[in-house]
């Protein structure tokens, strides 16, 4: 009984109803209805996903040859048959020094994933012999009133992963605290609304870009002279005010649109403003709030990756930034892996929210 409880909140967590399929067909329950679910839900995406990987290999070979191609034929024009040849050599060698730099095969992507695990293990490992070795001159640090010494050592994949987490967290939420309140407000007043539509009309479509570049005008003259990283004041602050809008107009509309009768309800029974917010209003605005969160969440962790990037916050947007920077043999591949990484991450944050929305709301949606 447990165990199936658990499958079916996994099941619904991730959107794929697949899970008690595969129990009724172990147990011998499997009904025709039940194959064909499993078959659309299971067998369908798996060939879509293998469909996909030998596309993706047979196109990255074909631009890997052509680009091959193009080098073989510069070098023969420009320095004769005997550097062709040696090239061709090279290039069929595998010798990473020769090989054109173009779309990274799967192998190579899944390649160059086990390497930055490795990496992180290495960089894990030298923080925690760092720490070991510095924790008795930390202790007598801190207790002498002087600040510890701490590890500066370069952020491996995983920690960037980790500090984009933290960093689009952190705007979410200031997008939550800025955006549900001043939606309601503006939902309950036709006169709010009247006067903060001007305002949410110019701002919403203004780029990250943009924003950034205002969060970074005000935070460096707030925090001047400070020891605060400000580049992570500066990066959830700009995602925070870049993903506000959907969370903000949907709230407002949602409270705006609150049954009449539920209103003259809370009339009658003489509910205070902040009874009749959080008794009548909120819960039967909260799917459309929460659509707007889910937005918001979403345009959180796409903003995120450029603002990242101009602020030079550690994280993946720097982590891509730098890969293409570096150029190196195995670059692309990385920034593939990046590139994985940040579409699975911001699927499983979108469940997340779903999964939120459905526990504290009578509106249970499936997910997309």
């Amino acid at each position: 009984m447990k165990a199936s409880l658990t499958l079916g909140k996994v099941s619904n967590f991730l959107g794929l109803g697949i899970f008690t399929t595969l129990k009724n067909l172990f147990t011998g329950k499997l009904e025709k209805e039940d194959l064909q679910n499993f078959l659309r839900k299971a067998i369908v995406p798996l060939a879509s996903i293998i469909l996909f990987i030998v596309i993706w290999h047979l196109g990255a070979k074909s631009l890997y040859n052509i680009e091959a191609k193009f080098k073989i034929e510069k070098a023969l024009q420009d320095q004769g048959q005997a550097a062709a040849d040696a090239l061709t050599a090279c290039i069929a060698s595998g010798e990473s020094s020769c090989q054109p730099n173009t779309l990274p095969s799967p192998i190579q992507v899944w390649d160059s994933f086990q390497s930055l695990l490795r990496d992180h293990n290495s960089i894990s490992a030298d923080k925690a012999a760092f720490i070991e070795k510095t924790a008795a001159l930390n202790e007598k640090r801190i207790a002498a009133g002087k600040e510890p010494i701490v590890y500066t050592g370069r952020p491996s994949f995983v920690d960037q992963i980790f500090r984009s987490l933290k960093t689009v967290f952190a705007g979410f939420f200031l997008a939550l605290f800025i955006a549900v309140p001043l939606g309601i407000f503006i939902g309950l007043s036709s006169t709010l609304k009247s006067a903060f539509n001007w305002f949410i009309q110019i701002f919403k479509p203004v780029s990250p870009v943009v924003w950034y570049l205002l969060v970074f005008m005000i935070v460096k003259t707030v925090l001047i002279g400070s020891t605060e990283d400000s580049s992570f004041t500066i990066s959830f602050i700009s995602v925070g005010l870049c993903s506000m809008w959907a969370t903000l107009v949907n709230t407002a509309m949602g409270v705006s649109t609150v049954a009449k009768d539920f209103i003259n309800v809370a009339k009658v029974l003489k509910l205070g403003t902040f009874q009749k917010i959080f008794k009548v209003v909120l819960p039967s605005s909260l799917p459309l709030i929460f659509t707007g969160l889910k937005i918001t969440l979403s345009v959180a962790w796409m903003v995120l990756i450029a603002i990242e990037l101009l602020a030079q916050s550690p994280g993946l947007g720097l982590f891509v930034w730098e890969e293409f920077q570096n150029g190196a043999n195995d670059s692309n591949a990385k920034i593939i892996v990046a590139m994985f990484a940040i579409g699975i991450i911001g699927f499983l944050l979108d469940r997340l929210m779903l999964a939120i929305q459905n526990w504290v709301s009578f509106d249970k949606q499936d997910a997309i």
